[in-house]
Formats: structure tokens, C-alpha cells, sequence
């Protein structure tokens, strides 16, 4: 990949990523009202309450949690340019746990009961991820002979015939990221949390929006991972992607409003299971194929 082409798609990333993400998550709420049997907000209503939060007073309990929010932002932004510029999948990755850990110590540092909770389930929840995201850039390497993104977009075939199972146990983990029932626990886009928004329950105005802001990034970052399972060196490969994608959010979104939301034991024992099942045969499968 040239480099002005790597130009050309990290500055369209940070472009159309928070488009994409507002209108995604403005479509979560259309599709969510409708199961639900209401009318709901229009598609927009994200851009609107991102407006709203950005022009209201913004008030911090500490100067450090400026750090830690803008931090967030910071990294969720970074990993995304580099998983679209075609960069390394480990520092991928590498990034965007700091990214999440950067959101845990804003909730720490306010000192709030609410938020000290959430960053506690927090911390949970990127316990059961974290194993399973690492996997995922093995068995990329596996599949593709490379941890480079812009390498693996050029295979012959696609990867989600080597790593079926790492495909099921990544959309599974999604559901954690994406902050869907039965996994919502440490923040929740609903109204039905203990702890009122517990992780970011102490954000306010400007801050508030740049986790939205983050969270839009980071919707299209693991969207962009999904369809990596099955892109290759044809073009008609991304069309593939694109429909691909846009079934897994439609899934995530039916099974956010279909379970209730579970206990934190339950998460961790479900979740190892899953990726033990999962992305372990997958990679028992590998060994002896090699």
C-alpha cells in the first residue's frame, strides 16, 4: 500500500468514522424503539444530543479526569487510523486496551461511588475480551501469514474459512464492546442500570460528548474487524464485508432487546467458555493442519 493511499484512508477514517458511528447508533435506537412496538427518535437524535452536550456547561470534579477522558479519545482514535491505515493488528489492539484503560481511570479518579462501580465492572468486562481480541490477532496471523492489515486485505481466500471459530468467539466478545444486554453492566445506553451510567455517571457537557464521540470511533473499529474476516485481494470482497457487517449490527442490536442483563460470574464464566469452545478448537484445528 502506498503511502499517500494510507494517507488518504486514515484522513477518511477520522472523517466519516464518527458520521458512520452516530447514524449506526441512531439506527441502534430506530430498530431498538420498533421490537420495543414504539415510535422512537429519529435516526439523527445522536447528532442532536451530541450538539446539546457540547454547548451545556462542563463541569469536572478534578483536572485530572480532563486528562484521562481526552486520553480515551485519543487512543480510540489512533487505533482506528491505524487498523484503517493497514498498520500492525497487535499494536491494534495494544491500543485500543489503553484506550479502555484510560476510561477506567477517569471513572477512579472522581471518586464517585457510581463510577468507582463501574470502573470495577469495567475491569471485569476487559477480562473476558481482552483473551479473546488476542486471539483473534493470532489466528489473523494464521490465516493471513501476517499481523499487518494491509497485508491481510491482499490474501486469496478468505480468512473466515480458517477461523470460523475465532469469527463466532469475536462476535460474541462484541456484544461486551458494543455495551449490549446481557452484558451492559459498567455503562448502559438504556435506562434500566443500579448505578445510574455508572462508568461515565460523573462526565458532563464537553466530556460526556468526547466518550460519545470515542464510542462512534469505536463502533466502526470493530465493524472493520469483522469485515476483515472476509476481505481479500477482490474488490467484490468489501461489498461482502459491508453486507456482513451490517447483519452482525442488526444481530447485536436484536440480542441487546431480547436478554435481560446478567451477574458479573455469570459474564466470566459464560464469556471464558465461549472463547475456550470457540477460538481454542480453532486453534487445535490449526496446529495439526499446519
Amino acid at each position: 500500500m502506498s503511502p499517500w493511499m494510507v494517507v488518504v484512508r486514515v484522513i477518511a477514517y477520522l472523517v466519516l468514522a464518527p458520521v458512520i458511528g452516530g447514524l449506526l447508533a441512531g439506527l441502534d435506537r430506530v430498530i431498538s424503539a420498533r421490537m420495543q412496538g414504539r415510535q422512537g427518535p429519529p435516526i439523527l437524535q445522536p447528532f442532536y444530543d451530541l450538539y446539546k452536550l457540547i454547548i451545556k456547561q462542563t463541569t469536572v470534579v478534578n483536572s485530572i479526569q480532563i486528562l484521562f477522558v481526552s486520553a480515551y479519545l485519543i487512543f480510540t482514535i489512533f487505533t482506528g487510523a491505524l487498523f484503517f491505515g493497514g498498520g500492525d493488528m497487535l499494536l491494534v489492539f495494544f491500543a485500543l486496551s489503553m484506550s479502555e484503560v484510560m476510561l477506567v481511570l477517569a471513572a477512579f479518579s472522581t471518586n464517585g461511588p457510581y463510577s468507582a462501580m463501574g470502573a470495577q465492572r469495567e475491569l471485569l468486562q476487559m477480562m473476558c475480551y481482552e483473551p479473546m481480541i488476542l486471539l483473534v490477532a493470532i489466528g489473523f496471523y494464521e490465516a493471513g501469514g501476517s499481523f499487518m492489515v494491509g497485508n491481510l486485505a491482499q490474501v486469496s481466500s478468505p480468512a473466515i474459512l480458517r477461523i470460523p471459530g475465532m469469527f463466532i468467539g469475536f462476535l460474541f466478545i462484541l456484544i461486551i464492546k458494543l455495551r449490549k444486554s446481557p452484558f451492559d453492566m459498567s455503562t448502559s445506553h438504556h435506562a434500566h442500570q443500579e448505578m445510574v451510567k455508572g462508568l461515565t455517571v460523573d462526565l458532563s457537557g464537553n466530556y460526556l460528548a468526547l466518550t460519545e464521540l470515542a464510542e462512534w470511533y469505536d463502533i466502526v473499529l470493530m465493524l472493520g474487524v469483522v469485515g476483515m474476516f472476509f476481505i481479500t485481494s477482490n474488490p467484490l470482497s468489501y461489498l461482502l464485508a459491508v453486507v456482513v457487517c451490517s447483519l452482525v449490527f442488526f444481530l447485536e442490536t436484536f440480542i441487546d432487546n431480547i436478554f435481560p442483563r446478567v451477574k458479573v460470574t455469570t459474564m466470566l464464566a459464560v464469556t471464558w467458555g465461549v472463547i475456550l469452545v470457540s477460538a481454542g478448537t480453532n486453534l487445535v484445528v490449526l496446529s495439526v493442519l499446519r
